[in-house]
Formats: C-alpha cells, sequence, structure tokens
C-alpha cells in the first residue's frame, strides 16, 4: 500500500515544505459580489401593530431570515436618538446576532429643500443627530430625502445646500449621506444625478430604489444613480409561479447594479401585498440569491 508521501507524490503535490492547506482555490467559495441586508420598512406592519419591536429587528433578521445587515427607520424608534443606553442596546443586540448595522432611514425632519430658509435650517439640524446616533451604531450612512416646494431648479439649488451641509457634518463621524429617489422631483432620475454631482462630496451619494418611479423610466433611473450609490434598495412587490417580481425585471436591473462596479449591500424592501411580510421578504431573499 502505497505511504501518503507517495499518494501526494503521485498527484504532483508534495514538494518541499507543501502539504494540503483548506484555504487551496479548488475548495474556495466563491466570493458574493453584494451582501443582503434588509431594510425595516419591509415589516413596518408588523412594528406598527407592535408584533415586534425596533430593538428585536437585528435578532429577527438573523434568526429569520439569515440576513446579517440591517437598514433601520427612524421612525420606529424616533425618540430614541439621543438615547445612548438605548443605541448601546440596539448596538450589543445586533453584534451578538453576527448583524451588521447598515444605515438608518430618515423620515419626518424636514425638507432639505424647504422655501421657507428658517425651516430649511431646521431640517438639516434635525439629521444631525441621526448622524450622530448612526456613527454610535456603526452605520455606513444616513438615507435622506430631497424634498421642497418650486420649480425643479429651486428645489435643487437649496437641496445641495442642505446635501452640502449635512455632508461636511457627517464626514467628521465617517458617515454617508445617502439620497433615495423617493417621490416628486426626486424620482427623477437625471434631476438627482445632477444634483448629487453639484453637491461634488465623496460622502454624499444615491440609494437607487428599484421601485420608486412613478414617471420616470426606472431602469434608465437606476442606471443614472449607480455612479453616486452608496447603497441600492431592492423593491419588491409581488411575484410570479417561478419567483420572479412582477414589476421589476431583477435580471434587467441586477445587470444595471453589476455593470455599475458596485460590491456594496442590495436591502430588501418589500412592499407587496399578496404575501405576508415574513414570506415577502423569503421570496425577495431568494430572488436576490440568484444574482450573487
Amino acid at each position: 500500500m502505497n505511504s501518503r508521501r507517495e499518494f501526494l507524490k503521485t498527484l504532483g503535490l508534495a514538494t518541499a515544505g507543501l502539504t494540503l492547506a483548506p484555504s487551496m482555490d479548488l475548495f474556495a467559495a466563491k466570493k458574493k459580489w453584494f451582501e443582503i441586508s434588509l431594510a425595516e420598512w419591509s415589516l413596518h406592519k408588523t412594528l406598527f401593530k407592535g408584533d415586534l419591536k425596533n430593538i428585536d429587528f437585528p435578532e429577527f433578521a438573523a434568526k429569520k431570515f439569515g440576513i446579517y445587515g440591517v437598514e433601520y427607520v427612524n421612525q420606529f424608534f424616533k425618540d430614541k436618538a439621543k438615547d445612548l443606553t438605548y443605541l448601546k442596546d440596539l448596538n450589543d443586540r445586533a453584534k451578538s446576532n453576527g448583524v451588521r448595522n447598515v444605515l438608518i432611514m430618515v423620515d419626518g425632519e424636514g425638507n432639505l429643500g424647504d422655501a421657507n430658509e428658517g425651516q430649511r435650517k431646521k431640517a438639516v439640524e434635525n439629521h444631525y443627530q441621526w448622524i450622530d446616533a448612526a456613527n454610535f451604531l456603526g452605520c455606513g450612512a444616513i438615507r435622506v430625502n430631497a424634498a421642497g416646494q418650486g420649480t425643479p431648479a429651486e428645489v435643487q439649488k437649496r437641496v445641495v445646500e442642505s446635501l452640502s451641509t449635512l455632508a461636511d457634518y457627517g464626514k467628521k463621524a465617517k458617515i454617508n449621506v445617502v439620497v433615495e429617489n423617493h417621490g416628486g422631483i426626486s424620482s427623477h432620475g437625471d434631476w438627482l444625478a445632477e444634483t448629487l454631482r453639484l453637491v461634488g462630496k465623496k460622502n454624499c451619494g444615491s440609494l437607487p430604489d428599484f421601485g420608486n418611479f412613478y414617471e420616470y423610466d426606472r431602469y434608465k433611473g437606476v442606471a443614472e444613480l449607480m455612479p453616486y450609490a452608496k447603497g441600492v434598495s431592492a423593491k419588491t412587490h409581488d411575484f410570479d409561479a417561478q419567483g420572479n417580481d412582477t414589476t421589476v425585471d431583477y435580471a434587467k436591473m441586477m445587470e444595471i447594479v453589476k455593470n455599475a462596479k458596485y460590491k456594496g449591500f442590495v436591502g430588501i424592501e418589500y412592499e407587496g401585498s399578496k404575501l405576508s411580510e415574513v414570506d415577502g421578504i423569503i421570496a425577495s431573499k431568494k430572488l436576490l440569491e440568484r444574482f450573487q
């Protein structure tokens, strides 16, 4: 019977000091080009009913879905932005479940394009606490909205000013300020892309949402926003028998994302009505996993 050394030599693997290692390329797992995160809004009905609390969201994402990146929505812990005891507990729960805090979606803090200068300044200042909270939680970003009154040019000028101020504040904490196409003029990809170009700051970018285009081609819009993307929001609605989303062509959309050389988190944001929130998230994850 051949010895182990003779066997290795036969395979051409026994050279001076060479041994079989588990890290050999032959056995290495293929690296995924993006990671899946879960937007808390996917569970908004459950949260509003009180069947799930924000503090339990990271553990729920990990244990229920096997998802280890979470995107918070500020309205589910609106009074906790400065509560360090609460934020430490939230952080500890995420860490104990191996979960990465990705970002905080910020709503209800005023319009960054408000025509009233005083209200606009207050809106900017209202966002500071969420940048601080994101920093404390180890997030990479906060998501903001580009909304206001007036012509597209007027709103753009004000939003550029507000985003520039927020980005400067966020830079100190190494937090990105990202803007989602979230209704109104912000759902026009060309307008939002130009707005971000005018801001011109590395930590101010986009969060392209596949679903929030109403009078604008969604594929064109995502393509325009991807050069500025610091995250991607994979909106899903309902599914056909093959598990495809019935609104968005995911093969086409994920090709746009991949062609932009994007390699960050892609966040599930389920908003369907036919499946439960839990089943919709599971279906969304299966769909995204096809493209990893």
